[in-house]
């Protein structure tokens, strides 16, 4: 796909990236998952039986904007949980969304690990190890057991190919290039193709999926892409990622599709993804894909090609 920014007839600046609807491709080219990742980690707080709300559920899942209500319920699972902020390896951003920056300004306040919108992947990661009696000093390590299962679980939920002989040991060699996230945690890589798999797979997970829909704006947040379709379509989840990808599934077609921009460019994939939608018939969002000038003036157009 291309998306190109048309002023006044002539192209002044173009995107180019791949979109994939079907599971029945052939794909081999691998990408690394990113936060893409989350809702499919938060899997295992299911399978462990770990009892958190649906909101609870959904800021575990998602890329939070670190604005009031979500460092609430963050502070909410850890209290339940009785672990200390302190154990948080996720790293210091301030929050995504603006308008809790400014109100921090004005208070004083210092961005912590909690404000980091991947905190709440974290303190389920937590959650996980003080129920399973693992070390929360080192949860972020490749050779920690949470780590490991997270990889099983991923290999499992995508249908990658696990490795040889190894699929559950310390070290096992995996198909596709292994990273580390922003965050500071394993981040594995996969074909596109695989990605949707997972996706589809995540669908047995309902109270995650209800989660997700029920709870949006927990799940992500000010100016938040995937918050926006989820709450402006009926029967969509969705998922950012950093690198340009989003993953967004139709619960009850059971399909969906992967958008990934080459160069990464934010807006870029936030005009492909919501166009992508409309066609299929997914929503009817209304966007502005007009250029304008700073007096208002209409001078190009935004225009999303699809081969």
């Amino acid at each position: 796909m291309r998306i190109e920014y048309v002023r006044d007839g002539l192209v002044e600046e173009f995107h180019e990236g791949l979109f994939m609807l079907s599971t029945e491709l052939y794909d081999t080219i691998p990408y690394y998952l990113r936060s893409c990742a989350k809702p499919l980690q938060a899997t295992l707080l299911i399978d462990y039986g770990i009892d958190l709300t649906e909101e609870e559920l959904a800021l575990c899942c998602g890329s939070h904007a670190g604005e009031e209500c979500h460092i609430r319920v963050a502070k909410q699972i850890l209290e339940k949980f009785e672990i200390d902020e302190k154990y948080l390896k996720c790293g210091v951003h301030l929050p995504l969304a603006r308008s809790m920056q400014d109100k921090m300004l004005l208070r004083g306040e210092k961005a912590r690990a909690i404000h980091n919108n991947c905190s709440g992947k974290h303190i389920g990661f937590l959650v996980i190890c003080k129920t399973k009696g693992w070390d929360m000093e080192t949860y972020d390590r490749p050779e920690h057991p949470l780590q490991i299962a997270i990889k099983n679980k991923i290999n499992t939920l995508t249908s990658l190919p696990c490795p040889t002989g190894e699929g559950s040991k310390e070290g096992a060699t995996q198909p596709y290039p292994v990273t580390t996230d922003g965050c500071g945690v394993p981040i594995l890589s996969m074909p596109l193709k695989n990605m949707l798999i997972g996706y589809k797979n995540l669908l047995q997970y309902e109270k995650i999926i209800n989660a997700i829909q029920k709870y949006p704006y927990i799940f992500g947040g000010e100016n938040r892409l995937d918050t926006e379709i989820i709450e402006k379509t009926h029967g969509l989840i969705a998922k950012v990622g950093a690198g340009g990808l989003c993953i967004v599934f139709n619960v009850k077609e059971q399909i969906g599709f992967v958008v990934k921009i080459n160069d990464c460019s934010m807006e870029a994939r936030r005009f492909a993804v919501l166009e992508m939608i409309n066609r299929l018939g997914w929503g009817n969002i209304e966007f502005d894909k007009t250029i304008k000038t700073l007096h208002g003036q209409v001078v190009g157009e935004i225009i999303v090609h699809y081969n």
